[in-house]
């Protein structure tokens, strides 16, 4: 039976001195690795086997077997890998809902545009600078800025996974909106805060006029509860549809709850508005439908719960009749009170206190030695954001 690679003669020299393989008499380049002879080519294709032995060289020199090459990945088989991987960090509670169906949206976009048959080694810069126009199109700055970045990490993770050979080469044309084109995004839409004036209305109601004729417009009893804990201490539309109740001290006025988004903890003192908003909320709240729920405090009409982990959650399309019935303009949504008490109570020149309200992690020392934080600091905080609220123009409650 013949070899399979007979010995050849009249080898050919090196391309050039400083190829790093040599020509083997079975007629193919050859480098020794770790002591084992490897096969990179024939020898009438230096630069194949040269591009393969680039591509392998660190797993042979490590002593670990190549990748699989990615000439028979497709966009499908990718974009379904990654997002199993994200699935089971899902089911280990390492990933909220809302970010995997942000990364679910990302890949079905990829599949959408390249194609779910199309070779991942087939796509050139060309293709994402092709995606990156009609997402540019469609979406404002930051919403193209968030899509770029996951875009890329399904990319990445292909190229970490070892399902793709070689990094993927998007080109100049997929870049990230500049910072200046995001500061002008957001000079565009004005003030992503509430004045005073407007707070008060949100929560004590105001009138206005429909058809010549007087109306009050008063929040819910639930949707003024959650206001308050907006402006009060910080909560964003997550923050009330999972608050559970014993998170609150009503008693003392006090509130325990890590933030769901990073978990981090927090501790925020209750206005007395803000108290007596709650009590009325868990007096008229009804008995959730799934046992799930049952411990949290909002509860809707029918009996499910108010978050959901979608952009347009229940807490939004309320807070958004409430505005329009108001007639407070702006491109403003219930996010906005989060930026509210940001922006007042750092007048209070207590960052840290503020900081600590709002959930937020500052990645320096200081925080790292910091072993805690006392009440006074919060109160001070939270009564000049309240003193600003109700007391702004000589308006008292």
């Amino acid at each position: 039976m013949p070899a399979e690679h007979p010995i050849r003669s009249g080898k050919p020299n090196k391309p050039y001195p400083s190829f790093p393989l040599y020509a083997h008499v079975t007629g193919r380049w050859a480098k020794k690795i770790r002591g084992k002879l490897h096969y990179f080519g024939p020898w009438d294709d230096p630069d194949g086997a040269l591009k393969k032995y680039l591509e392998q060289k660190d797993a042979l020199h490590d002593g670990r077997t190549p990748r699989v090459a990615s000439e028979g990945v497709t966009v499908k088989l990718l974009c379904n890998a990654y997002l199993n991987h994200k699935k089971e960090k899902l089911d280990r509670g390492e990933l909220s809902p809302r970010s995997w169906t942000c990364y679910r949206n990302t890949a079905e976009l990829v599949v959408a545009k390249f194609g779910k048959g199309r070779l991942v080694s087939d796509l050139r810069p060309e293709d994402f600078t092709s995606l990156r126009t009609m997402m540019s199109k469609k979406w404002g700055p930051v919403r193209v800025r968030n899509y770029v970045q996951q875009i890329r990490g399904v990319f990445k993770y292909g190229y970490d996974s070892e399902l793709l050979a070689v990094p993927m080469r998007f080109g100049p044309g997929f870049d990230r909106p500049s910072k200046k084109i995001l500061r002008l995004e957001r000079a565009k839409k004005g003030p992503q805060m509430f004045e005073a004036a407007e707070v008060r209305a949100l929560v004590n109601g105001s009138t206005v006029t429909r058809k010549g004729e007087p109306v009050l417009v008063t929040p819910t009893v639930p949707m003024k509860a959650m206001i308050l804990l907006g402006v009060n201490c910080g909560f964003g539309n997550a923050d009330c549809g999972t608050l559970p109740i014993a998170a609150l001290d009503l008693k003392s006025g006090w509130m325990n709850y890590p933030r769901p988004k990073t978990g981090i903890p927090r501790r925020c003192p209750l206005w007395p508005e803000t108290v007596a908003a709650l009590q009325d909320v868990l007096t008229a709240r009804r008995e959730p439908l799934d046992s799930k729920d049952a411990d949290l405090v909002f509860i809707t009409a029918t009996g499910r719960s108010w978050h959901k982990d979608i952009d347009d959650t229940p807490v939004s399309k309320e807070m958004r009749k409430l505005l329009d019935a108001l007639r407070i303009e702006g491109k403003r949504n219930f996010y906005a009170l989060r930026h509210t008490f940001e922006t007042i109570g750092g007048e209070a020149k207590d960052q840290v206190a503020v900081d600590h309200i709002m959930g937020h992690a500052r990645d320096d020392m200081a925080s790292v030695y910091r072993e805690r934080i006392s009440d006074e600091r919060l109160k001070a905080v939270s009564d000049f954001v309240r003193k600003w609220v109700f007391e702004t123009s000589g308006i008292e409650t």
